[in-house]
């Protein structure tokens, strides 16, 4: 393991884990080389800010990739504007993982509108030298909830042996009265006898903690790590909110597809370009059903359609000697909703992997693959809203991503072997919520199932 990658994982670990508070101490990634990918998980738990409100556990998802310009970093999203071996500027998006999940509400906030997770548009600046870093960051809400502001200004320093990292942290954030109001504010339509209205105004908050990773296998990454937070007194002093120190701990893993063998950059490396047309699946038809052949039923009662294209690069090409590729896809699609509401596209990225071991695959190349990553809709679904419906349940735009399929080659099949990377098959496009686990995907408990049929090529 290479210095500069276990600092990475620091960064990662601190990015996705701290919630609101110290997720910009650490600014390395997880990946050793540009243009890699991984994938992952944390399990965090933390006490929450509201009174009644028991501790908030929580799944966090970890989708990873690091280009020489793009990068995405679980609930962040961004590009490197300018950077060097000792400093860089960086503008991203991200979803703020704060407030409360609508069917969790302590009886303290019985009345007031949801406060849950937003979307912030921001810009960095960080300096490392030797095992210190430093940063410095801005963002500001973009999704018309609390149209506020935050600044945080972050310190790290690296202790390291042969396989193992730690990293105490230091993160002075301040948050603006906008802010601070959404999520610890009280109306006066939300006042009552025991709940007074409040304004928040700005503050600061400081953080503390101590993150750490441990490496296991070539690939594999044990993350981990704690802090403890004070919040400012304009956040204590609201009649929703517990006087007490917020804590939270994490533990996961990650996984990097450091050992490629192709480059996703290097341009001799082929690009996969997938079309494909499909409809939702019948009620009750879900993903396991379908992938066991059990259910392959569409929605004829109330149908809508999605068409769309997916453009995928390779990552890892005979991963282990064995007979899987895995190739990194990103893409749009249409949900074309026949009226029921205004059609909408959806941005999917993934990564999966294929096995084409089959005994018969050297005649006839057939693949069996298997998708995992992150899906944004830009409206939610009509299939969605009504399954979410009729179950009382909420929904979100960010949810989790599968794509399990199955393919043969156009040319074996015809005999054609300028047709031998061309694949036909069918697949499903699944988003969900992880079975409501997740802040980061909106605490949804549901989703929707595409049956598509599609053309692959390689170019």
């Amino acid at each position: 393991m290479t210095w500069a990658r276990a600092l990475s994982l620091g960064s990662a670990l601190c990015a996705v884990a701290c919630t609101a508070h110290a997720q910009d101490a650490l600014l390395g990634t997880v990946l050793e080389e540009p243009g890699n990918a991984g994938l992952g998980f944390l399990f965090r738990t933390e006490t929450s800010p509201y009174i009644g409100a028991d501790h908030r556990d929580d799944f966090l998802p970890l989708y990873l990739y690091e280009g020489e310009r793009f990068f995405l970093r679980a609930n962040q999203v961004g590009v490197r504007v300018w950077h060097n071996d000792t400093m860089g500027f960086e503008g991203f998006a991200e979803r703020r993982l704060e407030g409360y999940p609508e069917d969790e509400a302590p009886a303290s906030l019985e009345g007031m509108r949801v406060r849950n997770t937003g979307a912030d548009l921001g810009a960095r600046f960080y300096l490392q030298h030797g095992a210190s870093r430093w940063d410095l960051s801005v963002r500001h809400d973009i999704a018309n909830l609390s149209h506020g502001t935050e600044v945080r200004a972050g310190y790290d320093y690296t202790i390291q042996g042969d396989r193992w990292r730690l990293q105490p942290v230091v993160l002075l954030s301040w948050r603006s009265a906008d802010l601070n109001d959404y999520y610890y504010g009280v109306s006066p339509l939300e006042a009552r006898p025991d709940r007074p209205v409040y304004d928040a105004g700005a503050g600061w908050n400081a953080t503390l903690g101590l993150y750490g990773q441990y490496k296991i296998l070539h690939n594999w990454s044990l993350i981990g790590g704690a802090y403890a937070t004070q919040v400012s007194s304009e956040i204590r002093d609201s009649p929703v909110v517990e006087d007490k120190t917020r804590w939270g701990v994490m533990a996961g893993a990650v996984y990097d597809f450091g050992n490629s063998q192709v480059r996703w950059d290097d341009d001799n490396t082929p690009t996969y370009i997938k079309v494909f047309y499909g409809r939702d699946s019948g009620e009750g038809c879900h993903l396991v059903r379908i992938m066991a052949l059990a259910c392959v039923s569409l929605n004829d009662d109330d149908p809508t359609d999605i068409v769309g294209v997916h453009v995928g690069r390779p990552f890892v090409s005979r991963f282990n000697g064995w007979p899987v590729d895995v190739i990194g896809y990103a893409g749009l699609l249409r949900h074309l909703e026949k009226g029921r509401q205004p059609d909408g596209w959806q941005i999917d990225a993934y990564m999966k992997g294929f096995w084409y071991g089959f005994p018969w695959s050297h005649r006839v190349n057939t693949r069996l693959g298997f998708g995992i990553g992150v899906s944004y809709a830009e409206r939610v679904p009509y299939t969605e809203i009504t399954a979410q419906a009729r179950r009382g349940e909420n929904t979100s735009k960010l949810l989790n991503y599968l794509e399990p399929s199955v393919d043969v080659s156009v040319g074996d099949l015809f005999g054609n072997k300028r047709w031998h990377d061309l694949y036909f098959g069918f697949a499903v496009s699944h988003r969900s919520g992880i079975f409501g686990s997740s802040q980061l995907l909106g605490t949804v408990d549901g989703g929707s199932n595409y049956i598509y049929a599609y053309l692959e090529g390689a170019f």
